[in-house]
């Protein structure tokens, strides 16, 4: 980690830099057939109309605390970077009613009305897709995002001492998601530039976010991030970590 590279955002800036063509973020999902691929550029630019739907739109700012009840999904792992960008805490299936945001999958939204805040929903449709109807009482994301802006500027700095994220009840610092990032590439083999991770780890631990987002882009690696990845034989598997050119897997 450098002087520089204190936040999960500042981590993807310097991804940025250095390479906006490669792949970040390839996503399967096989209960539907999906697959999405996200270079550094497609996710940076995601992540900064997501950062701006969030500050500009539903005035979230530092320490503000955006519960997501989302699974592991490419989407998902914008909103943690889009917080990160903002300075707000991502909240990992959190309580909807303490949140200040709350963001839903299409399977939470019953929950997540607890939440007195903002409310966002998420089709998690292949491609981003919208809702055929949207959900009484929330944003429909995909209507939303692709008209805000393609650059990013906080109101406020963001400081890397300050929460950052909320998982399995954990809280860490901006700082400590950097840090331990870092820390935790070597033991999933990701030995820098050109290492490619499968993970089929649900977001709900710290090796899960880790493996499915976090120390790929520390180590500036890519991500191979799996949904219902039980679902596929160790013959199709076989093939995806082939085609995928996948150097070290979590499942």
């Amino acid at each position: 980690m450098t002087a520089t590279e204190r936040t999960p955002a500042d981590l993807l800036r310097s991804a940025l830099a250095a390479d906006p063509g490669r792949p970040l973020v390839t996503f399967y999902d096989d209960a539907t057939g999906e697959r999405v691929e996200l270079s550094v550029a497609t996710f940076a630019n995601w992540v900064a109309k997501t950062a701006n739907l969030l500050q500009g739109e539903l005035s979230a700012g530092p320490g503000d605390r955006v519960v997501l009840l989302l699974p592991a999904h490419w989407q998902t792992a914008v909103w943690l970077l889009a917080c990160s960008s903002v300075g707000a805490v991502a909240d990992l299936a959190g309580d909807p009613a303490s949140a200040d945001v709350v963001v839903s999958g299409p399977d939470t939204l019953e929950a997540a009305r607890a939440c007195g805040g903002e409310r966002v929903a998420l089709a998690l449709r292949p491609l981003g897709g919208r809702f055929p109807q949207p959900p009484a009482g929330f944003v429909d994301y995909a209507v939303e995002v692709p008209g805000q802006g393609d650059r990013f500027a906080p109101f406020a700095p963001v400081d890397p001492d300050d929460p950052a994220l909320v998982v399995a009840g954990a809280a860490f610092s901006a700082a400590e998601v950097v840090e331990r990032a870092l820390a935790d590439a070597p033991s999933l083999d990701l030995t820098g530039p050109g290492s490619r991770l499968l993970s089929g780890l649900p977001y709900d631990s710290w090796d899960g976010v880790s493996a499915g987002l976090y120390a790929p882009l520390a180590a500036g690696g890519s991500v191979v991030l799996c949904r219902n990845l039980d679902r596929l034989d160790e013959e199709r598997l076989a093939q995806r970590i082939e085609s995928e050119r996948v150097t070290a897997s979590r499942r």
